[in-house]
């Protein structure tokens, strides 16, 4: 039986743990897998009447085709700021605009392309899993310092710290599987 203020700390880095998954989820949507989607033009800031204002905010993005998006801006004296912006964001993407839409064809991706992608959902699964063992330490001396000031069993704090390292050993399986099911995304042609 764990004590319950043991308890408290592992549910905290469970949550922790969590929110470390969501973030990585949040940041492979993003990341661009052989098909135009509108997740692709989230992190696009646009220079809209002296603020910097997520391009969702201002327009409308669709994706009609698989190879094609569409961002139709809510005024449209906002289309030459969204065509900056979506050229400063270095997306590889060449946007054309005919006065009340701007256009977004999205080229195939190469061979190349796409091992530099792969690459990327890689990194941002490592980060992720860093992420997730600063959680665990930061528990594990938490742990040990409750166990100190409670005088509590050290049985009590080992089996804390199993409890922790089977929650961070299943997240880290979580992750792996999002890093390996956006490879294969991104690998497929």
């Amino acid at each position: 039986m764990i004590h319950e203020d043991l308890e408290l700390i592992l549910e905290d880095a469970s949550e922790g743990m969590d929110k470390c998954i969501e973030h990585l989820r949040h940041e492979m949507v993003s990341i661009r897998a052989g098909r135009a989607t509108p997740a692709m033009l989230e992190n696009v800031r646009v220079d809209y009447y002296g603020s910097v204002t997520p391009l969702n905010q201002i327009a409308s993005i669709n994706a009609p085709q698989h190879d094609l998006l569409t961002v139709q801006p809510w005024d449209a004296s906002a289309l030459g700021a969204i065509e900056k912006a979506i050229m400063a964001a270095n997306l590889g993407i060449n946007p054309g605009n005919d006065g009340v839409l701007i256009r977004l064809p999205v080229p195939p991706l190469s061979e190349e392309r796409r091992r530099d992608l792969a690459k990327t959902a890689r990194a941002k699964g490592e980060d992720a899993k860093i992420a997730v063992r600063g959680v665990r330490r930061n528990a594990k001396e938490m742990i040990k310092s409750t166990q100190k000031e409670e005088k509590l069993s050290e049985d009590m704090m080992y089996e804390a710290e199993d409890t922790l390292q089977t929650m961070t050993d299943k997240h880290i399986t979580k992750i792996e599987g999002l890093m390996a099911h956006k490879e294969a995304e991104i690998m497929e042609v």
